[in-house]
């Protein structure tokens, strides 16, 4: 991140590079990040087990709950409460709630050893959601509902095939390569030799990816982060409390539904998780690229990234102590929390 803002501010021909590298809003060097990083998770995913994972009610009852109804409250309630004043930077956080998750969670949920095979089955329900309700709930969170309750309005229109154009590049691309990887792979050599020599070779990809994604999206927009920094922090309150009370909420139901370790860990990963870049890029197509409502937007990967990164470290703290003796419990998770200081 401090590359990133460093690049941005020192160099801002950076920034105008990769704007002039944009495809139908897809920014070219990014998307090739994002499909990096989010290759090797879904090539570690056992497809045939996803059957499995959709006839588990409790689990898709718990995430869509948890995507589609709270979180979307959640990120109204509290935009309104600490941005009553300031209506682009409330719209922005408001869409950001909107955008699930379908990138960067993978990363977060593969750190902190959680159930891969259900974090793409999560992530593929949610893309679809996104497609079939983004728009219907901008409308009613930015004017329905705020009308309902006397508050200012916000008019936004939303482009169908800016979320569907998302959804295929940072979703569908990944997911379909990830498949064929391990179909081509088993077939051609065995599951074995998939699993044992070709998986360890791809996985620092992963990370090279993330930490790759990370350094683009801050240096495109290093030069208005660094020359707003008010506007940074009245944006990290809210965010940062929403990811810490979706993340617990996420934990919370999944531990009275009865999950495991491995699944709770997925579905409060997917429930704090959001789509900034399809957030961004419907901030720029619907108020333009210098709106409050895209720099919004822009901070929210400033707060998201460290926030779910020590939220992965709290997890493996507190799994063992909320799930002792859980069969999903990774050992060496396990182990170290049984370590005398």
């Amino acid at each position: 991140m401090g590359i990133g803002l460093a690049l941005g501010h020192f160099v801002p021909e950076v920034g105008e590079t990769l704007r002039a590298m944009e495809v139908g809003g897809v920014s070219i060097p990014i998307a090739i990040g994002l499909l990096v990083m989010m290759y090797p998770p879904l090539a570690k995913v056992r497809y045939d087990k996803t059957g499995d994972i959709t006839r588990d009610r409790r689990l898709m009852a718990v995430s869509l709950v948890l995507n589609w109804l709270v979180g979307p409250a959640l990120m109204f309630t509290l935009a309104w409460v600490f941005l009553p004043d300031a209506p682009e930077y409330r719209t922005g956080l408001i869409i950001v709630g909107l955008a699930r998750c379908i990138a960067m969670v993978l990363i977060w949920n593969d750190l902190a050893c959680g159930d891969r095979e259900a974090a793409a089955v999560l992530v593929a329900v949610n893309s679809i959601f996104q497609v079939l309700m983004f728009g219907a709930l901008g409308w009613f969170y930015l004017q329905i509902l705020p009308g309902w309750l006397g508050l200012t309005t916000t008019s936004a229109e939303f482009s169908f095939w800016a979320i569907v154009t998302s959804v295929l590049v940072f979703l569908g691309v990944p997911l379909l390569g990830g498949a064929l990887s391990r179909i081509l792979g088993e077939h051609a050599k065995s599951r074995e030799w998939y699993e044992t020599h070709f998986l360890p070779r791809i996985s620092p990809l992963a990370l090279i990816g993330l930490l790759y994604t990370i350094v683009l999206l801050f240096s495109l927009q290093g030069g208005r982060i660094l020359s707003s920094p008010l506007s940074v922090a009245l944006l990290a309150v809210p965010l940062t409390l929403y990811f810490i009370l979706m993340f617990a909420l996420g934990l919370g139901a999944s531990r009275v539904a009865g999950l495991n370790y491995a699944r709770a860990t997925t579905v409060a990963f997917t429930a704090a998780g959001n789509n900034f870049e399809l957030a961004i890029a419907v901030a720029i197509g619907t108020f333009g690229p210098l709106s409050g409502q895209a720099l919004a937007g822009t901070i929210g990967p400033l707060i998201e990234v460290p926030v779910l990164i020590a939220l992965v470290y709290i997890m493996k703290w507190i799994g063992p102590r909320l799930f002792p003796n859980d069969s999903t419990l990774p050992h060496h998770i396990h182990a170290s929390s049984q370590e005398t200081p």
